[in-house]
């Protein structure tokens, strides 16, 4: 039906609510309470809830502030090509036979999304197989990148309730069902958002499995180092699957691990059979960047190439990596000691067990409701808390309200 005269040629559009994690934080930003505190979107924050920021990255910000030999051309269409290099370079490691063939090709793209919808869109384009399982629960934006490129979605089980933990062989189980050649999307490390992790020896088990089954694992890594505190350890994952030859995608975030959330700085890498391969799929990559964004900015890609470039950075940056994952890991001892202290009811180990940024607290939604009222906490109706944006001050108030929501039955 077309407009009537006057009428806006937009006026059939319906009204789509708000993403609950954005609707949420303007309903944060609203509310006057002084005590409110903000556990839902993903972000590593200080005590009084703002953005953490690390010293190395405020220290170079500087430097190239006043770097007068700096400029801000249009970047290719691939970003900064030392960004890339140091990129592959710290997921895969420095001696990774796969780099030193010339077998991965690496983009810089707009953060962990951006590096994930344009993996999305080359495989929709190149990929013989349009199906892609991701775990039940996964990261909420992960089923708009694929479903928006055109891939089909399936589940695989992960997390199981009963025992706040891994469903591991329910995991085995549905990829084992999956049929040949389908995409799996893999969480690298720090599970969002469950906070539930494979061990070594069960990530060996699903990459052989993987391997012997035809299927394409498609990597997504923003947290490494926010688990162990160590930056190779956090990433002998996915080293595993680059290790037996295999091909496969990884796409990278900064965000969280320098603390650049609003620079969005991220990388895609392929692993690809053989150097002539891996040239081939840049060129197909580059014909996907073009029509999206042209070329990904050049501010944060410089500060991160500089911290990994320079030898004293890497460290310094690496020790305050670690301090941060203390920090995660101390909030989780805390925060279940003040459950066990108030005598709540429940077993609140999965706490200090789940691992990263996030945990699943096993609240349900009007438990969640509850605390909001009451306490002004602010968390996802799934029962999800961000332990990066708790602190000594805070984590009394959480258990408080956590102790008054389960004992009143909501």
């Amino acid at each position: 039906m077309e407009p009537q005269e006057g009428d806006s040629v937009f006026a059939h559009l319906p009204h789509i609510p708000e993403v609950p994690i954005y609707a949420m934080m303007v309903a944060f930003s609203r509310d006057p309470s002084p005590l409110k505190l903000n556990l839902g979107i993903g972000v590593y924050r200080t005590e009084d809830g703002k953005p953490f920021q690390l010293n190395v990255v405020r220290r170079v910000e500087r430097l190239l502030v006043n770097d007068r030999s700096t400029f801000k051309e249009y970047l290719p269409i691939t970003g900064t090509a030392e960004f890339n290099r140091l990129s592959a370079k710290l997921i895969l490691g420095a001696d990774c036979p796969a780099i030193k063939e010339n077998r991965v090709t690496t983009v810089q793209c707009l953060s962990g999304s951006g590096s994930l919808r344009v993996g999305a869109e080359f495989l929709a384009n190149h990929y013989h197989h349009h199906t892609i399982y991701m775990s039940q629960p996964t990261y909420a934006a992960h089923l708009a990148f694929f479903s928006a490129a055109g891939l089909a979605i399936k589940t695989y089980r992960y997390y199981d309730p009963g025992t706040c933990g891994l469903d591991f062989q329910g995991m085995l189980e549905d990829l084992l069902s999956a049929p040949s050649g389908a995409i799996v999307l893999l969480q690298a490390c720090a599970h969002n958002p469950t906070g539930v992790d494979p061990t070594l020896p069960q990530w060996e088990q699903i990459r052989q499995l993987i391997r012997a089954k035809g299927l394409f694992p498609f990597f997504d890594s923003a947290y490494q180092g926010l688990v162990s505190g160590n930056l190779d350890e956090d990433a002998q994952f996915i080293r595993l699957f680059v290790a037996d030859g295999g091909e496969c995608l990884i796409a990278q975030s900064y965000s969280k691990i320098m603390g650049l959330y609003g620079e969005r700085v991220g990388a895609l890498s392929i692993v690809c059979k053989t150097a002539e391969v891996a040239s081939h799929v840049e060129s197909q990559l580059k014909l996907v960047i073009r029509p999206m964004y042209s070329s990904p900015p050049i501010h944060g890609a410089s500060i991160v190439a500089t911290i990994l470039k320079d030898r004293d950075m890497y460290e310094e940056w690496s020790i305050e990596v670690k301090a941060m994952t203390d920090r995660l890991i101390s909030t989780r001892r805390q925060l279940f000691d003040a459950l066990r202290d108030r005598g709540t009811p429940g077993d609140w180990g999965h706490i200090i067990r789940h691992v990263g940024l996030f945990t699943f607290s096993g609240l349900n939604p009007e438990q969640v409701a509850f605390m909001n009222k009451e306490y002004h906490i602010y968390m996802p109706s799934d029962g999800r808390i961000n332990m990066a944006a708790l602190g000594p001050k805070t984590v009394p108030r959480l258990a408080d309200a956590i102790h008054a929501a389960v004992n009143i039955g909501v």
